[in-house]
């Protein structure tokens, strides 16, 4: 794609980064086969070729950002298909990040957005403020559908019909600590608590920490870990990123520093998607950019590092047919595609694969409140799909994910690792019927 930048225009380092990013498209339109919102809307604006000319536009002209390109930029899941699909090596996820911050600095949003957005910012990373909000949700469901009926507060009624009936009251497994192992120690890892994920299943993490001890690796919960950012990343709110990026960087640091550290575990895709890009949101900071990208080759999934383990091959007396589910931030943020079917047939399940297996199911981070009705079309067309399987259960390896398709539909859904912990001798899922055990 050609360019007019002028070489003013170049001084400022996103926009030099943007630039570079533009002039790989080609306009082959392979991306629109395989975009959630094009493929639901038939909008090409709503394509990310359509929207790469809006970011040109916008940046080239270095005009603020408009109401039209804010609304099909906020249309964009950040599912990152497209990058999947381009064969011209489009660096969409950067692209489409710092549009997003152009756009914060820009544009003047509605009070009702302005408001929501803040509200999710101030709220969903921060446990205890999210817990308290559950349970004020809980009080308001009810009224969630008069909510829906007005506009500017469809985002509030999509927040409420998205909270739990329950609230896990068990917290351990998010405390400070280091969880040792009988005899010899194979690895040290330290592991994401996350901001949603204790709230909403603190039983993921547990399993994760039981799964590994059991193979003799020590894991450690380091004092001072946040959010991992992603959450206010993609509102394009930088510095609030940058800042919870910073933190977790000096703690894991620490960890390595002092004991040493074979990876960070992470069983939250999106997150890990993330934290894996550490290394690029902090190179410009001459404080942060090497332990950054420390922190960032560290990341892994924790089902790339369980294929390391070398786990023993296990078989079932009855078979249980497990539909996975492949987080965009897994399949298309981290390239991880073959692990968790290996791992989860390793184990003993028998695994199937739904159709259209690479379009998102509409949750990603907060897009199932802020884009509800694209989102709940999504979940239609994905749960359509995973049903039509006739699976047993459901896994997946993200939260929002889980969340999401477990709002519509009556199967089971939990987190593969719960599955794998399971199966090598922990506690059976608390989702898990009894009459599948």
């Amino acid at each position: 794609m050609r360019t007019e930048f002028s070489p003013e225009q170049l001084k400022d380092s996103k926009v030099a980064e943007s630039e570079k990013i533009l002039r790989k498209c080609v306009h082959c339109g392979f991306c629109t086969a395989t975009c959630p919102t094009y493929v639901t809307l038939g909008n090409e604006l709503d394509s990310p070729r359509g929207r790469i000319y809006l970011i040109k536009d916008m940046l080239e002209n270095s005009r603020p950002a408009d109401e039209k390109t804010v609304k099909h930029l906020d249309r964009c899941l950040s599912c990152l298909a497209c990058t999947t699909t381009c064969p011209s090596g489009v660096d969409y996820m950067h692209l489409i990040d710092n549009a997003r911050v152009y756009i914060e600095k820009t544009y003047d949003r509605p009070f009702a957005d302005r408001f929501v957005r803040s509200l999710l910012a101030n709220i969903l990373p921060y446990p205890k403020r999210f817990r308290l909000a559950l349970r004020f949700a809980q009080i308001g469901r009810p009224f969630a559908p008069l909510f829906k009926r007005v506009n500017a507060l469809k985002p509030m009624g999509a927040m409420l019909e998205l909270a739990p009936h329950s609230i896990p009251t068990d917290r351990s497994s998010a405390l400070p600590g280091t969880r040792k192992v009988d005899g010899a120690k194979r690895a040290r890892v330290a592991i994401l608590s996350g901001c949603a994920q204790p709230v909403l299943n603190p039983a993921i993490n547990a399993a994760t920490m039981d799964l590994l001890n059991r193979f003799h690796v020590e894991v450690v919960i380091p004092e001072g870990e946040v959010c991992c950012g992603a959450l206010t990343h993609h509102m394009g709110r930088e510095e609030a990123a940058l800042q919870s990026a910073r933190q977790n960087v000096d703690v894991w640091t620490k960890q390595v520093d002092e004991g040493g550290l074979d990876a960070i575990i992470i069983t939250a895709s999106g997150c890990g998607t993330t934290i894996k890009d550490y290394g690029y949101m902090l190179a410009d900071d001459k404080d942060y950019a090497d332990k950054a990208k420390r922190v960032s080759e560290l990341a892994k999934d924790i089902t790339e590092f369980l294929v390391t383990l070398d786990l023993p091959e296990k078989t079932r007396e009855k078979e249980l047919i497990v539909t996975y589910h492949s987080a965009c931030s897994m399949q298309h943020g981290q390239k991880i595609t073959n692990a968790p079917k290996d791992l989860l047939r390793n184990a003993g399940f028998k695994v199937r694969e739904p159709a259209e297996s690479h379009l998102c199911c509409g949750s990603a981070g907060t897009y199932n409140i802020l884009q509800s009705e694209i989102a709940d079309k999504l979940k239609t067309r994905k749960v359509d799909n995973l049903e039509r399987t006739k699976p047993h259960l459901i896994a997946a390896g993200n939260i929002g994910c889980i969340t999401q398709i477990g709002s519509g539909t009556e199967i089971p859904i939990v987190h593969t690792i719960e599955l794998l912990n399971w199966a090598y001798g922990g506690t059976k899922p608390k989702d898990v019927p009894a009459e599948l055990s």
